[in-house]
């Protein structure tokens, strides 16, 4: 019997994004599979029914692959796909596997010989790079710097050179409730005319997008404590 499919769930990034999170094909898949594996259960199980499922909740089969369960064994994930029958993959927020852990069950799929299919939906890197005005041909996701000032101060100025250096674009991320000192840090250490495009809870409806010069924003300087937020910067 050929194995079943693993399907990329994108889920919204904000509470009240919904509705243009969720395509109609994906509607459509998450009401014929019953099995899931997830970084949240119940955020998940929210997700679900946010997205218009039709299956009693009482039916699937929900794999947990939250933080605290990574080091178990993966296997009991696979034995309904290696049966045949298809499942979802979902993370906690955007899209699975793109600075996801759930990249991992994705990796292992393959290895198992399983299709991997990505569904359309939001993914807050390219959302922020889509309306940022930088470079999209050539960039870099760097995820989390490093949180000792020194050596985050000393990391913002080789991504501030690379950006010089090749005209690419550098997205970086902070947990929510430091973003507040990422910005200071980046102000007080990037060049006045280097470009920084700050994106802000997106797809929500407060969500702020904008680039300025580092000048510029030491002018205005928003509060972003415990905001979803991606950085950007720039130096064509």
């Amino acid at each position: 019997m050929p194995a079943g499919t693993l399907y990329l769930i994108p889920v919204p990034l904000a509470d009240d994004a919904a509705v243009q999170s969720f395509t109609p094909y994906l509607v459509q898949t998450i009401n014929q599979l019953t099995e899931y594996i997830v970084e949240n259960e119940k955020t998940a199980r929210k997700f679900l029914k946010q997205a218009g499922l039709t299956i009693p909740q009482s039916q699937l089969i929900i794999h947990d692959y939250g933080k605290h369960q990574r080091d178990n064994d993966i296997n009991s994930f696979f034995t309904g796909l290696t049966a045949g029958r298809d499942a979802g993959l979902m993370s906690e927020a955007g899209c699975p596997g793109v600075a996801d852990p759930g990249a991992d069950i994705v990796a292992e799929a393959h290895r198992r010989g399983i299709k991997v299919v990505p569904l359309v939906g939001p993914s807050s890197i390219l959302l922020a790079l889509m309306a940022s005005g930088f470079n999209g041909q050539s960039f870099t996701f760097h995820g989390y710097l490093p949180i000792d000032k020194v050596q985050r101060s000393k990391r913002l100025k080789e991504l501030e050179g690379q950006a010089e250096r090749w005209s690419q674009t550098q997205l970086f991320i902070e947990t929510p409730f430091r973003n507040n000192p990422l910005l200071e840090e980046i102000l007080k250490t990037c060049k006045p005319t280097t470009r920084l495009c700050i994106a802000c809870n997106l797809t929500a409806s407060d969500e702020m997008v904008q680039t300025r010069t580092v000048s510029e924003w030491k002018k205005h300087t928003p509060d972003l404590h415990k905001r979803p937020t991606i950085f950007l910067l720039y130096k064509a």
